[in-house]
C-alpha cells in the first residue's frame, strides 16, 4: 500500500466517523437536554482523548515559544468545530442525519473549493478546474435528491 492509499483511506475513515458521532451526539440530547450542552461533553471527551493520545505517544507539550508566535484567529478552529457539532446536533432531530450530513458536506466542498483555488490560510493552491467545480455541482445535485425525495 502506497503513502496516497493510506491517506485516501484516513480520510475515508474519518469521513465515517462522523455519522456515527452525529447519532451518539443526537441520543445524547435525549439525556442532556440542550444542544450545547452536549457539544461541550463531546469536546470534553474529546479533548480527553487527546491528551490519553499525546500522553501514551509521548508528544511533548507545545512551547511557550511556538504558542506565542501564533496568530489569535489560529486558534478558532476548535470554535468553528464546536459551531459545526452544535448545528449538527440541532438538525438532525428536524431533518434527519442523512440530509444534515449531506448539506454540511455540500458546504465543505464549497469552502474546500475556495480555499484550495486561493490557497487560502496556508494551504497549497489547487484551482477550481472545470472537472472540481462539475465534482461540487454533482454533490449538490445529490443532496437535493436527499432533500427532495419523497419519504
Amino acid at each position: 500500500m502506497n503513502g496516497r492509499t493510506i491517506y485516501l483511506l484516513a480520510a475515508l475513515t474519518g469521513g465515517a466517523f462522523i455519522p456515527i458521532q452525529v447519532a451518539l451526539n443526537t441520543l445524547l440530547r435525549r439525556y442532556l437536554g440542550e444542544p450545547m450542552q452536549v457539544t461541550f461533553v463531546s469536546y470534553l471527551a474529546g479533548t480527553l482523548t487527546a491528551l490519553f493520545i499525546c500522553f501514551i505517544a509521548r508528544y511533548p507539550l507545545p512551547t511557550s515559544t511556538a504558542l506565542t508566535q501564533t496568530s489569535w484567529w489560529m486558534w478558532t478552529g476548535g470554535c468553528l468545530g464546536t459551531l459545526y457539532v452544535w448545528a449538527t446536533i440541532v438538525a438532525t432531530l428536524r431533518i434527519g442525519a442523512t440530509l444534515t450530513l449531506a448539506l454540511t458536506f455540500a458546504g465543505q466542498m464549497v469552502a474546500a473549493l475556495f480555499l484550495d483555488h486561493y490557497g487560502a490560510i496556508g494551504l497549497a493552491k489547487y484551482p477550481a478546474s472545470p472537472a472540481r467545480i462539475i465534482g461540487v455541482v454533482i454533490v449538490f445535485l445529490g443532496v437535493s435528491l436527499i432533500a427532495y425525495a419523497k419519504r
